[in-house]
């Protein structure tokens, strides 16, 4: 409701601000430039003015409601279907071009008809000594005035509009669960607001020049300083009205190209879920309408390379798990503990999905370690016991070998360094806490808790609980005190509850 209030309000505003600086421009002038006929016929001119105004204005104002009325039902009464939201859509979009023609509509028409044929009786019937050429020259006036008036009001609309396009999309998705859009049609071509704009900024400061120049021209014994006084406000009203023009044409094609390259950069650094806005009704939509198109194809496409990612990293998880079927599903089992500390820990999402690749292949150098070593029931020998100790650094160097290099990247030092310990006295590299990477101990952690409880040949796997106290006394020793700890106190919430 508050969007609706918003824009109406700087709508009937802008009406207001716009009739009265469009009426004052073209009566000031015009009184002005006649300041010097009798009072009498003076008076008569004011009394044209007055009745002429009234007119405009209550035709202006009873078109003006009916433009604005389906915005307002959009916003105080209930919308019954997806087309009727459509047409409403449809019907906003369009509101800056029916401002323009309602400006040059009832605002030219029902003041220029009125105050003509008024002024024309009155010079008919002997009432005002004004020469016709002059109601001509009034009319022109007027209608160099209502298209530079049409003009600002289009662009300020376009901008009033934009939230209210966007609260119309928002309750389509709420209501009916569709997009609203124009599909990448042209409502009103950037070719024909360039052409008109350029030529009412640059045209209108002159033809309101010459035509005011006209009026004083009516009579020859001029001072010359009161007329470059006079050809000076002419002038400066002419070029504020161009120069207005032109700051509202330069936001209405720079709004958006901003919108578009402020997409681009989410798209560049990896955000596929956003999407462009469908704001706009000239050749900027049909730009919208593909974009949003390409970049639904991109996030398809990006869809199936996660997809083969993550089939790559289960299948490569699946093929070391089956060297050893007593450890099979080891992996993923650690990977679920992994993440589960990884939540508890309140790392990222992007992370935590990092965290549980690398905790899928915390062993995946153990497929270079011979049959005879890897699955030998019997107490190892000192020189096998370093074969195995050696499988997080040939895992490293496996993954090295895999492309792209940027998505391994992440997840190599979980791989190293899960079997280092807190106080320094583990392998590889022999770290000490905080040393050791932030995967490292997340999974030295995990996978501890699954060793502890799963069977293996030579022994029956511990229960949950033991297994529970073991992590507990290696807290600050063995495993990092701080992820024992997440992990430790959600299994006893989760035996309570």
């Amino acid at each position: 409701m508050s969007v609706y209030k918003t824009f109406y309000s700087r709508l009937l505003l802008n009406y207001i601000a716009g009739s009265l600086a469009a009426l004052i421009s073209a009566a000031g002038l015009i009184i002005f430039a006649l300041k010097d006929i009798p009072k009498d016929e003076y008076v008569r001119m004011l009394a044209v003015m007055l009745i002429s105004i009234t007119i405009m204005l209550g035709l202006e104002w009873a078109v003006f409601i009916r433009q604005v009325k389906p915005i307002r039902l959009a916003f105080h009464e209930s919308i019954d279907s997806f087309v009727d939201m459509q047409m409403i859509y449809l019907r906003t979009h369009r509101l800056p071009k029916s401002i323009v023609k309602r400006i040059l509509g009832p605002h030219l028409f029902g003041l220029a008809v009125p105050a003509v044929g008024l002024t024309l009786w009155l010079a008919s019937t002997g009432q005002i000594s004004l020469p016709p050429y002059y109601v001509l020259l009034a009319f022109l006036g007027g209608l160099f005035l209502a298209g530079m008036h049409a003009m600002i009001d289009f662009y300020l609309v376009s901008h009033f509009i934009r939230p209210v396009l966007e609260e119309l999309h928002l309750r389509s998705w709420t209501l009916f669960g569709r997009e609203l859009t124009l599909g990448g049609r042209v409502l009103f071509s950037i070719k024909r607001k360039l052409k008109w704009s350029f030529f009412l900024i640059g045209a209108f400061p002159l033809l309101l020049y010459s035509l005011a120049v006209q009026f004083r021209l009516g009579n020859w014994n001029i001072d010359h300083f009161a007329f470059w006084k006079w050809a000076g406000i002419v002038l400066l009203i002419g070029l504020g009205f161009a120069f207005i023009g032109s700051w509202l044409l330069t936001r209405e094609l720079e709004t958006p190209i901003q919108h578009l390259y402020e997409r681009m950069a989410e798209v560049k650094v990896g955000y596929l879920r956003t999407e462009a806005s469908d704001l706009f009704s000239d050749e900027f939509a049909r730009l919208v309408s593909g974009f949003n198109h390409m970049l639904r194809g991109v996030r398809i496409q990006a869809a199936r390379n996660d997809q083969l990612v993550e089939s790559y990293f289960a299948t490569l998880a699946a093929a070391l798990d089956a060297r050893d079927p007593y450890t099979a599903g080891h992996s993923l089992r650690v990977a679920e503990y992994a993440v589960q500390i990884g939540t508890l820990a309140r790392l990222p999402k992007h992370v935590v999905d990092q965290l549980r690749k690398a905790a899928l292949l915390h062993d995946i150098g153990k497929i270079g370690i011979r049959d005879a070593v890897l699955l030998k029931e019997g107490q190892l020998a000192e020189e096998e016991w370093e074969q195995i100790k050696a499988h997080p650094v040939l895992g490293e160097a496996i993954l090295r070998q895999i492309e792209p290099t940027d998505e391994m990247a992440a997840i190599l030092p979980g791989v190293r360094s899960h079997h280092e310990r807190y106080d320094g006295k583990g392998y590889p590299d022999g770290l000490k806490g905080e040393e050791i990477p932030l995967f490292g101990r997340i999974i030295a952690v995990a996978d501890a808790f699954d060793a502890m409880t799963s069977d293996r040949p030579y022994r029956k796997g511990m229960n949950s609980g033991t297994a529970i106290s073991i992590l507990e006394k290696g807290k600050g020793t063995q495993w990092d005190p701080y992820f024992v700890g997440l992990f430790v106190e959600a299994y006893y919430e989760k035996k309570t509850s």
